[in-house]
């Protein structure tokens, strides 16, 4: 579930492996660039943390970032 707090929205995926976390960040990045809104993320292992905020309203949250969280929920549910 995505949380709201210092202006950025944040979540934690976890996959089996490695393998299924890098596709799911290929998969993000895919809709990220036809949307031209890409993620701060990391990823260790089987872990993707992602954090959502907009640049250009001053790193805040907008509608462009909660449209890409329910694209990246999509992808994740999959």
């Amino acid at each position: 579930m995505w949380q709201e707090e210092n202006n950025q929205l944040k979540q934690s995926f976890q996959f089996a492996d490695f393998v299924e976390a890098f596709a799911f960040m290929t998969q993000v990045a895919f809709a990220a660039e036809k949307m031209n809104h890409h993620p701060n993320w990391s990823n260790v292992y089987n872990k993707v943390d992602i954090t959502l905020f907009t640049h250009e309203a001053s790193d805040s949250v907008t509608e462009k970032d909660r449209k890409l969280s329910k694209l990246i929920d999509k992808i994740y549910k999959k």
